[in-house]
């Protein structure tokens, strides 16, 4: 396996690979919140680990989303051969639709399904102000606002200088992103949001609905921006979507 990718949930002959793509600063281990036992037993779940954390601290983090894709592309397009499905939460939606698209243009098979969860629908651009470049102190105040940095690595001065390359860079990809009109992705897409969550709005969610020719469908659920790490409601839902589709892709 290569270091892009870790196998939460390694299945023998999956019907059915799920790629979790995650939020700004996070790692593949941010799907290591979810219990194991959630998922039906015949679905894998790839995390995405991104250059500039994890295993791949080292290395340098991408600042936008063209040269992101490419590199990530290159490393999945070898392991789309099973039956698949994206899930992205809040930069990690924007980094799957955009694989869903370029999946799409090099003439591949499509996800079954794209799931999205705390993010604005693409074609809406940037509700507000960029957060990348501020000040170190009123970046750290937005961090504290968004809630998904843990106040004790916001106190930790040696992690938070290893962190705040990673984050900037991460928000760059989000706030620099041009969106580009193409057709409607042949898959379902399922949305996800937290009715607390003071970034992204149920209808800033809902106009996810223009980019698919097939079902659209809305959830929203207690909680915040970062709802999908403490729900059950969510679980039992995406373990619900996952059933269904593992069925029927173990039935081709």
């Amino acid at each position: 396996m290569n270091t892009w990718f870790s196998v939460r949930l390694a299945r023998s002959g999956p019907a059915l690979r799920l790629f979790c793509f995650p939020h700004v600063g996070a790692g593949s281990s941010a799907f290591n919140l979810w219990p194991p036992s959630w998922a039906p037993e015949n679905v894998e779940l790839w995390g995405i680990r991104l250059p500039g954390r994890e295993q791949r601290l080292s290395e340098t983090p991408f600042r936008r989303m063209g040269p992101l894709i490419d590199a990530l592309y290159a490393a999945m397009s070898p392991h789309l051969k099973i039956p698949y499905i994206f899930y992205g939460h809040s930069l990690g939606a924007l980094i799957g639709f955009e694989m869903a698209r370029r999946v799409r243009r090099q003439g591949q098979p499509g996800p079954r399904l794209l799931l999205i969860s705390s993010h604005t629908a693409p074609q809406l651009g940037l509700c507000r102000p960029p957060l990348h470049n501020l000040p170190r102190k009123e970046f750290e105040e937005e961090l504290r606002r968004f809630a998904g940095t843990p106040e004790e690595v916001l106190q930790d001065e040696d992690l938070m200088s290893i962190m705040m390359q990673v984050l900037r860079a991460d928000f760059e990809v989000d706030e620099t992103y041009c969106y580009e009109e193409e057709p409607a992705l042949d898959c379902p897409i399922s949305a996800f949001g937290g009715r607390d969550d003071f970034d992204v709005s149920q209808a800033e969610l809902a106009a996810w609905s223009i980019h698919t020719s097939r079902e659209f469908t809305l959830h929203m659920m207690e909680g915040d921006h970062f709802f999908v790490f403490r729900s059950a409601e969510f679980l039992a839902c995406l373990s619900a979507e996952l059933k269904i589709h593992s069925q029927e892709s173990a039935s081709m």
